[in-house]
């Protein structure tokens, strides 16, 4: 290699310049961060005739030069990169292969100008046709199954913000994203389909990339680490470090900082959301919470594979196909991983739902229902009886029944409130018994009780229903302790023959039910305004 140090070398000077080329002091494939234009030397003698394809296997290599030399010739000439317009636009590669025409047992020298903004990683083989396009066809394959695992990912997690508003998802899409653009750039698939000659997307996609990928990790990792024993700088300084990155990715988009500030930023930055939030994870994960273990897991996977990028880049790593992939491979795990932990949150946010769900309808019961009974109490009633009432036709009528028990006073102040409670738990067992299941039954206080019966054919189908109610008080009440007999008194008001409105309706009722009571008790009462319907 020679380096140009800001000469500008033709090819005339770099083969003149020979004897200062010195062998790479740089692992295999790579030269490291180089700021200026390198030259290389490969002498080669091939034994086959014919097409031979010179492909460098980096796609964003910038501006190559290439030049088969043949003694003092100049047989092939040729230039290649990321930011060079393609001899035929219609065979855009996603690699940068030329065609050489060498002669067996002949001897060339190959000379290559290479210049980037970025890393000097130079994968360079020499092969005949149908080997490379093996080689080619299989890295397709890779990138196509990586790309497309990626945007199912990225589309179930879109498909799952919307659906369930989840904002967590939102960020993980967010995450993927930028990860994926960057294989898309890094791989070539994106300059081949996505934006082929677009100069700006090539200059900038991978810049942008990694700072939308470091947005999503600050904002993925801040939720999905939240929880009650969260620090409150935990979380403001996660969205701080996504507000920097978001202002250094639009500042590079409009050109006002270069690459290399970028390259800084995402140095410093990068592994910052991993960073901050392994304490957190920690803590999980020795709580027995498995969202700690795969975060741990996750970051592992993430440093070791970064790790093995950034040596390539600096070149004290060999490049071969695990080291170039490794930082893609490490991505795709860990967009996996996250998906393990999106579930998991998603499983969480449904088990509290539901939990609250359950309180919430613990305590609408509670405010709903007798304690004693399990019957529903007056606000019950008064939520349920409505809606009844409101249904009703003058074919379909609806009854609303006061029940108030004879004989019940004596037997409370004579065996105890014990025997009562027990002796009220039987009664609303018995009342049960002998209505339907969609019939509404509840306890008002004391001994009094409310039937609401809906569907009724005939005013006189109601009276029979309160006759059967009484009738079924007939027989004694065997408790625990004590044998009891008891009867009671019913009144009832219809709808919409009296009425339409359930509390006017339920005040007919109980009107009813005392003027039963002057009349001698264990008796069915209607009133109608001022006039009576009896059975006794």
């Amino acid at each position: 290699m020679l380096p140009e140090g800001g000469k500008n070398l033709g090819i005339r000077d770099a083969m003149g310049a020979l004897g200062q080329f010195t062998k790479p002091d740089t692992a295999y494939g790579t030269l490291g961060l180089q700021k200026d234009a390198v030259w290389l030397h490969i002498p080669v003698s091939v034994s086959g005739d014919g097409l031979w394809v010179l492909d460098i296997d980096y796609p964003v290599l910038n501006r190559i030069d290439v030049y088969a030399v043949h003694g003092q010739n100049i047989v092939v000439q040729t230039r290649v990169g990321s930011l060079q317009p393609p001899e035929d636009p219609r065979a855009r590669a996603r690699s940068h292969a030329v065609s050489l025409d060498l002669q067996p047992g002949a001897r060339y020298d190959l000379y290559l100008r290479v210049e980037s903004k970025g890393s000097l990683i130079l994968p360079m083989t020499l092969s005949k046709p149908y080997a490379f396009l093996v080689t080619a066809l299989k890295e397709q394959m890779l990138q196509g199954l990586l790309t497309g695992l990626a945007l199912c990912l990225l589309v179930y997690s879109l498909a799952q913000w919307i659906t369930l508003g989840e904002h967590l998802y939102v960020k993980y899409a967010i995450l993927i994203t930028g990860s994926m653009l960057f294989s898309l750039v890094q791989f070539g698939i994106g300059s081949q389909y996505l934006w082929p000659g677009n100069a700006w997307a090539e200059t900038h996609m991978a810049g942008l990339s990694a700072l939308v990928a470091a947005t999503g990790s600050f904002l993925f990792i801040e939720q999905a680490l939240k929880g009650p024993d969260t620090l409150r700088w935990f979380s403001w300084l996660m969205k701080a470090g996504a507000l920097f990155t978001v202002f250094f990715a639009v500042c590079f988009s409009l050109d006002l900082i270069d690459v290399y500030i970028v390259t800084a930023v995402i140095s410093s930055l990068g592994l910052a959301p991993a960073l901050l939030g392994l304490p957190g994870a920690i803590s999980r994960a020795r709580r027995g919470d498995s969202v700690g273990f795969y975060f741990l897991l996750a970051w592992a996977v993430y440093f070791v594979t970064t790790a093995v990028l950034i040596e390539v880049i600096k070149g004290r790593v060999g490049v071969n196909f695990w080291t170039l992939h490794s930082f893609q491979l490490g991505a795709t795990f860990d967009m996996l991983i996250f998906m393990r932990v999106l579930g998991l949150r998603t499983k969480a946010l449904q088990a509290a739902a539901q939990h609250a769900k359950r309180e919430h309808d613990h305590l609408h019961s509670m405010a709903h229902t007798d304690p004693l009974t399990g019957l529903s109490n007056r606000r019950g009633l008064n939520a349920s009886m409505p809606l009844v009432v409101q249904q009703a036709q003058p074919d379909h009528l609806t009854a609303i029944y006061m029940l108030d028990l004879d004989g019940f006073k004596q037997i409370n102040d004579q065996f105890g409130h014990d025997v009562g409670d027990e002796l009220l738990i039987a009664v609303a067992e018995r009342l049960r018994t002998n209505v339907r299941n969609s019939d509404i039954i509840a306890r008002l206080g004391g001994d009094e009780f409310v039937v609401v019966s809906s569907g009724l054919n005939s005013a006189w189908q109601a009276h029979e229903l309160g006759e059967k109610l009484i009738k079924s008080f007939h027989a004694p009440f065997v408790l625990p302790a004590q044998s009891c007999h008891i009867g009671m008194t019913v009144g009832y008001a219809l709808a919409p023959l009296d009425g339409t409105d359930a509390f006017n309706l339920l005040k007919l009722a109980d009107s009813a039910m005392y003027r039963g009571k002057n009349d001698g008790k264990y008796c069915v009462r209607r009133v109608i305004g001022l006039e009576q319907q009896s059975t006794t």
